[in-house]
């Protein structure tokens, strides 16, 4: 499979204003999403590995109790890809999904 180019600025502006709880910093987006509890962000974390796993696609996370830290790039590229937004866009429908913000 053909990994994604790196996006230029113009590219992750519109990136971002499709994934407007995403902000930009240097190469990377990242989100932080908060949820009921413990269990329901580790489930958060469970169903976007699996996601991760189909894209060969993997963010780097935290988590601390409802809390999961979500930092995108595409390391192979460089920066930012149309990938990180495919997989921003994912996260972020499973969180409303499961009652996140």
């Amino acid at each position: 499979m053909a990994r994604p180019n790196k996006l230029d600025d113009a590219e992750v502006t519109a990136l971002l204003a499709a994934a407007p709880n995403w902000e930009r910093r240097g190469d990377t987006i990242l989100r932080t999403f908060t949820f009921a509890n413990f269990r329901v962000a580790f489930a958060f974390m469970t169903q976007l590995a699996i996601v991760a796993e189909k894209l060969d696609h993997h963010p780097e996370w935290s988590n601390v109790y409802n809390r999961v830290e979500i930092t995108m790039t595409t390391h192979d590229a460089g920066g930012i890809t149309a990938l990180d937004g495919e997989f921003a866009a994912i996260a972020d429908q499973i969180a409303v999904e499961m009652g996140g913000s």
